[in-house]
């Protein structure tokens, strides 16, 4: 149907302000895991000097989302939420420094650690908004924890050009997650 001269058709397939607001954020925060998580990765490789700003930077990430979240899911939820994703980046952490220092042992520790996170913070999720089912969400994060780890890997591996398609992935597939979030928020709250 042609919506110019149709204005219900119009506004059905509109964005509001305060929609575009959340979408954007939520995008931008996703990006920003995404980013400083390739930063750490980088500066782990390489044992770059920066790597306590980077890791400072990087742990910043899970308190944004806490900002953004809090209005809609109130600050007990938000600070849940926090505490898992920190838990997600400080179980990456130390699955990279076990890959770099050749540790498979504690590597396959942390992968299993970091994958049950993951399933937490997915039945988390599912918990706060009946527009997040868990088992997407479960299967969108194993899949970011698997290409995270490849990307690391690879990094790590010294083959760069990979690590770099790898990264254009994880960026793909967490505008995907950003999307799915602002879809739930928009859903539940009427915005």
């Amino acid at each position: 149907m042609y919506t110019q001269n149709n204005p219900a058709a119009r506004a059905a397939n509109c964005v509001t302000p305060r929609q575009l607001q959340v979408m954007n954020t939520l995008r931008r925060l996703w990006m920003e895991h995404v980013f400083w998580t390739r930063a750490f990765i980088v500066s782990t490789a390489f044992s770059n000097a920066d790597i306590s700003n980077v890791t400072n930077r990087l742990l910043r990430n899970p308190a944004d989302f806490a900002a953004v979240l809090t209005p809609f899911y109130g600050a007990q939820a938000a600070r849940a939420f926090e505490n898992l994703f920190t838990a997600h980046l400080q179980i990456a952490a130390q699955l990279v420094n076990a890959a770099k220092a050749g540790d498979s042992a504690a590597a396959e520790q942390a992968r299993q650690q970091w994958y049950a996170n993951a399933a937490g913070i997915a039945a988390f999720l599912a918990r706060a908004n009946p527009y997040w089912n868990q088992a997407d969400w479960q299967a969108m994060l194993f899949e970011h924890l698997r290409m995270t780890e490849n990307e690391a890997v690879q990094q790590l591996h010294g083959r760069y050009a990979d690590s770099i398609a790898q990264y254009d992935a994880i960026q793909n597939q967490a505008l995907e997650m950003a999307d799915v979030m602002a879809q739930g928020v928009i859903r539940q709250f009427r915005l």
